[in-house]
Order: C-alpha cells, then sequence, then structure tokens
C-alpha cells in the first residue's frame, strides 16, 4: 500500500540557490529595463550566491547574473554618453 506523503527520496533532492535564480533573473531584466537599478541589484545578489554556491549549488546561474549586471550597467553608461553627446533631453513648455 502506498502513502499519499511526499517519498523520502522526493524530499531530498537538493535546491538550487535562490539568490543566484534572482540574481540572473536581475540581470535579464536589466537588460530591457530599469538597468541602473537592477544592474546592481544582479551583482549583488550573484555574489552572495557565489559564497553559497558550495553548499547549494547554482554557481553558473550566480555568474550569468553577475555578467548580466555588468552587461546592464554598460548598456546605461554607452546610453547615458549618447544622451549626453546629442545635448541632452530638452524640455518644451508652453505654446
Amino acid at each position: 500500500m502506498t502513502s499519499y506523503g511526499g517519498s523520502s527520496a522526493a524530499s531530498s533532492r537538493s535546491r538550487t540557490n535562490g539568490l543566484a535564480i534572482a540574481s540572473l533573473i536581475c540581470g535579464i531584466l536589466g537588460l530591457i529595463f530599469f538597468n541602473v537599478i537592477l544592474g546592481p541589484i544582479a551583482i549583488i545578489l550573484g555574489a552572495v550566491g557565489m559564497r553559497q554556491a558550495a553548499a547549494k549549488g547554482g554557481a553558473g546561474m550566480a555568474k550569468a547574473g553577475i555578467i548580466l549586471g555588468i552587461v546592464d550597467l554598460v548598456i546605461f553608461a554607452v546610453l547615458l554618453a549618447l544622451a549626453a553627446s546629442n545635448g541632452g533631453s530638452s524640455w518644451y513648455i508652453g505654446g
């Protein structure tokens, strides 16, 4: 007769590091929008995830999150330089 409770094999498997997953997600989302905010968050979460990788796994995702966070900041710097070279932004108010 089988029980409906979880088996011991299913509960003993290791879980991936949540900080590494969060770093990867922040890095990917930072490529699309809010790169100046999500880039540093991805770098910090990736660094903490790398420290925990020995116990929880997910070193590859943490490294990818760090790299994507750096790419996010480079994209922001390029966009900032491009905006500055075009004279910045001007606001026209009035008629």
